[in-house]
This record gives C-alpha cells, sequence and structure tokens, in this order.
C-alpha cells in the first residue's frame, strides 16, 4: 500500500472514520453552541469551540501550504483558539463546525494527490503524523469537556 494510502486512512481516523477511538466528527456530533463554549469552573481549560478553532486553523493553515498559496494568517499557538469568536448562537457554532469539515476534505483531498517524492520532502510525511495525533489529542479533550458536562453520550 503508497504511504499516502496510509496517512489517509489515519487523517480519516481521526476525522470520521472510527477506529479504537470516537473521531473528531463524533466527538462535536449533536452539541449545541452553549455547550461548545462551556469551561469547568475554575479550570484553565480550552472551550470545545477553542479547541475547534484550534485544530481548523491548523489544518488550513496546511493545505494552504500544501497548495502552494500564500498563508497571510499567522497566528501563534494560542491565538488558534480565538480563530472565531465563541457565541450562544447555534448558527455561528454550525458555521465553525463547517469550517472544520471543510479544511478537512480540503486537506484530504490534496494529500490524495501527493507524490512518494513530495512526502519525503522537507519531513511532509512526519508534519503529517504530528498534526493527526494533534487532532486525536485534543479530540480527547472535546470528550472530556463532554463528558464533564454531561453531554457525552453514554453508549459509545
Amino acid at each position: 500500500m503508497p504511504r499516502i494510502n496510509v496517512l489517509l486512512n489515519v487523517l480519516d481516523t481521526t476525522f470520521d472514520k472510527e477506529s479504537w477511538y470516537a473521531p473528531f466528527k463524533h466527538a462535536i456530533e449533536g452539541i449545541t453552541a452553549e455547550q461548545a463554549i462551556w469551561k469547568p469552573s475554575g479550570a484553565a481549560t480550552k472551550s470545545i469551540w477553542e479547541n475547534v478553532n484550534h485544530l481548523t486553523y491548523y489544518k488550513e493553515r496546511l493545505a494552504a501550504n500544501l497548495e502552494g498559496r500564500e498563508w497571510t494568517k499567522n497566528l501563534d499557538g494560542d491565538a488558534t483558539f480565538n480563530l472565531t469568536e465563541q457565541s450562544i448562537d447555534d448558527k455561528e457554532w454550525k458555521n465553525i463546525v463547517e469550517r472544520a469539515e471543510n479544511a478537512h476534505h480540503n486537506l484530504r483531498q490534496v494529500l490524495s494527490t501527493i507524490s512518494d517524492e513530495k512526502l519525503k520532502e522537507d519531513s511532509l510525511e512526519s508534519k503529517l503524523l504530528d498534526i493527526m495525533l494533534h487532532d486525536a489529542y485534543h479530540t480527547g479533550q472535546i470528550i472530556q469537556l463532554r463528558k464533564m458536562q454531561g453531554s457525552w453520550p453514554s453508549t459509545r
């Protein structure tokens, strides 16, 4: 199997193909904007919305870089959590969820055309693995927040 197919499989597993752990799409499924901005009291924790912002930013940036598009929205790591403004408006929450899905699908499309030679250039394969592990890490945080607020389905 070509290396890119292995990487695409891992990318899909972290996003919407359940395997050993719940993927991102399942982690945010069915929650409201109010649940997305919730934080436990007294804890220095990012909200679900902030985590979705963060993951979206890095996928958008990587896809732009791979496509050779100029990336002018340079943010430091902390600022990425505030990519979009949090709101109790469910329509705004739906918009950021759609943006996250579009970022994933765009990155996946770009990657599906990458050659094995390109994967070896500039540590691209390593960067891709890092972003996938990064997605899994923050998805775990989202699930933990949902469990703390009581919004994680007991059937999962």
